[in-house]
């Protein structure tokens, strides 16, 4: 719950209801802050006032004269971010840095600091007059210093190298650029005085953007989706509790904590997600979908696609960012073994019939088709696809987005394909039957066929076709190649040590005996590169099989995904667990993260 200073202070009889009405008229004329604006009327001693703060925010008193702050610890927050936050940090023991402030109240600039940096971040209070003279003496005297607290986000406090980020574009589909001014006007126009329905079903909580915190929110916005670009987030989750709106990011595959912001704002900010991505700001009780579409100054364009959904305290907003400049579409660069590659490279280039990759979702399986795509993308042929939903689009490749609710299926969509002369067709997902059915039909009629299944492993996708209704001899006939995989984090190149294991946890997780002490282990220490966490980007890990024939007659015999698997590593399968094993052993990623993403033989 936000604290009001004023009202405070006349509970504690430090301040008259006169005063405080005074107060808050100058305020309202003069700008500032109403605690610099009751010492200048001279209606508080700054001294008390300060004793008073530190008492009511449980944060302790800081005197900066005379202290000599390291350079190293100066270099952690920007001289621009101290001047324009009036906040200096003052020193750092381990993981934890304090910092001085004169705004207690803003807790959210302990969060940005903290994720700025990578430390822990802990707060003590100063004069508003004390500080500012430290900040001057610390960095120097030039440049402004803004000389209140801030409450907000600025999008232009988050850079990103070679790109104008204080001037994004947002781009609307089917629409010319629109200037973030001119943006910002019809956000305001669109939900100006719309009555929104609240969780209990009744109207009321308008959201009127016009008002004083408009522009706090357009910034706050705009920085947090700039921020989750600089740190290579692939989602970000805004979500709802009962005292606390919650902003995470899921980076290398793991969720973590950007902010916590107040509760009271969490509707201004979920309604301008919703305009920015076309959706509904007055329907609250149903899931909606939308996208979201960032231009960084004149180079970078970065896709959002958006997905509300009701939840018990308001609604969740996930959004999945599709930044195509850093997409990986290199196959010899996705994690491949050297024969693993070669196995996957001859299937996907046979003329025809089928090669499934099968994961669980966020496992890297849309990637790996679109390397597989742009590898076979040439002139000569014609090339389809079906997906849900198109994520990147491809010069030279014809994409088709599913729409379910008009009759558009990857079934029907299918279908269509076989009338349009294709040579090779990708299918999102099989699903069920209909679209398992017919993408064999095309893969048995001259075509090559990509597609996905969720499955744990490769052999399961033999016994999921089987499941569906699949005849084991059409699935022999067709089906050249499975693979499935895994994304296991890398470990961090700027603080990789060595470490020592002990050789039973090495010979538990799957490791050969005779393969100990021919490798070293490493890990990562934490650093401010990769946020203290060890690892920074991932790394594919697969499962390549073949469909060899003897594979073939134990489908002809409907043998289970156990008999299949048992099989395939006879004849020479790398399971995902081994090939997780072998980025460990050659120092790629961790035994941690091995065993983390892949399941015991």
């Amino acid at each position: 719950m936000a604290i009001n200073l004023g009202e405070e202070l006349v509970k504690s009889n430090l301040l008259t209801r006169d005063q405080l009405e005074k107060a808050l008229q100058a305020l309202k004329q003069n700008g500032g802050t109403l605690r610099s604006t009751l010492v200048k009327l001279d209606y508080v001693d700054e001294e008390n006032l300060l004793q008073f703060l530190s008492e009511l925010y449980h944060i302790p008193i800081i005197k900066l004269n005379g202290i000599q702050i390291p350079e190293d610890v100066l270099k952690l927050v920007p001289e621009r971010i101290a001047k324009k936050y009036i906040v200096l940090p003052v020193e750092r023991h381990g993981p934890r840095l304090t910092i001085a402030v004169a705004d207690p109240s803003n807790l959210i600039l302990a969060e940005e600091i903290e994720f700025m940096t990578g430390y822990n971040v802990s707060m003590k209070l100063c004069s508003e007059l004390e500080l500012i003279q430290a900040i001057k003496r610390a960095y120097g005297g030039g440049g402004e210093i803004a000389g209140k607290g801030v409450t907000n986000i600025d999008a232009k406090d988050y850079t990103l190298d070679g790109l104008d980020e204080n001037n994004p574009l947002f781009l609307e589909e089917d629409q010319d650029a629109i200037d973030v001014d001119d943006f910002d006007t019809l956000v305001s126009g669109a939900i100006d005085n719309v009555q929104v329905v609240d969780e209990g079903g009744e109207e009321g909580g308008a959201v009127d953007l016009t008002n004083e915190i408009d522009a706090p929110i357009i910034k706050l916005v705009n920085g947090i989706l700039i921020k989750a670009i600089k740190e290579e987030a692939s989602d970000i989750h805004f979500e709802p509790y009962e005292r606390q709106f919650r902003v995470r990011y899921r980076i290398d595959g793991v969720l973590r904590k950007a902010m916590g912001l107040p509760i009271k704002i969490k509707n201004a900010i979920i309604s301008r997600l919703k305009i920015m991505a076309q959706l509904d700001i007055a329907e609250r009780r149903l899931p909606q979908d939308g996208r979201i579409k960032l231009r960084l100054g004149r180079a970078k364009e970065v896709d959002f696609r958006v997905s509300t959904i009701p939840t018990l305290y308001g609604e969740k907003v996930v959004l999945r960012l599709l930044d195509k400049s850093s997409l990986q579409l290199d196959m010899t660069k996705l994690g491949f073994e050297e024969d693993d590659l070669k196995l996957f490279h001859n299937a996907i280039h046979q003329p025809v019939g089928m090669v499934l990759v099968t994961g669980p979702t966020g496992s890297g399986k849309t990637t790996t088709l679109y390397s597989a795509l742009i590898d076979l993308n040439k002139e000569t042929d014609n090339i389809m696809t079906a997906e849900d939903p198109v994520e990147y689009n491809f010069a030279g490749i014809n994409q088709v987005q599913m729409h379910e609710e008009i009759g558009l299926t990857f079934a029907s969509a299918l279908r269509s394909f076989l009338r349009q002369d294709p040579d090779i067709i990708m299918v999102g997902e099989i699903r069920d039957f209909e679209t398992a059915q017919i993408a064999i039909q095309a893969a048995l009629t001259g075509h090559l066929v990509l597609s996905t299944l969720h499955t744990n492993d490769a052999p399961s996708a033999i016994t999921r076709l089987i499941d569906m209704g699949i005849e084991p001899f059409l699935i022999t006939s067709s089906v050249i190649l499975v693979q499935a995989q895994r994304l296991m984090r890398r470990i961090c190149e700027h603080c990789k040590e060595p470490i020592e294991i002990p050789e039973e946890a090495l010979i538990d997780a799957g490791i050969p005996k005779d393969k100990i002490g021919t490798f070293t282990c490493y890990k990562g220490k934490g650093c401010p590169y990769c946020n203290h966490t060890g690892y920074k980007g991932r790394i594919s890990v697969f499962e390549i099989m073949p469909y060899f024939e003897e594979l073939k007659s134990l489908t002809l015999k409907r043998a289970s995904g156990f008999e299949l698997k048992k099989r395939a590593t006879e004849l020479g399968m790398r399971t995902l667990r081994q090939n997780a094993l072998l980025k460990v052993m050659n120092g790629i990623s961790t035994l941690e993260e091995a065993l983390r993403v892949t399941v015991e033989d």
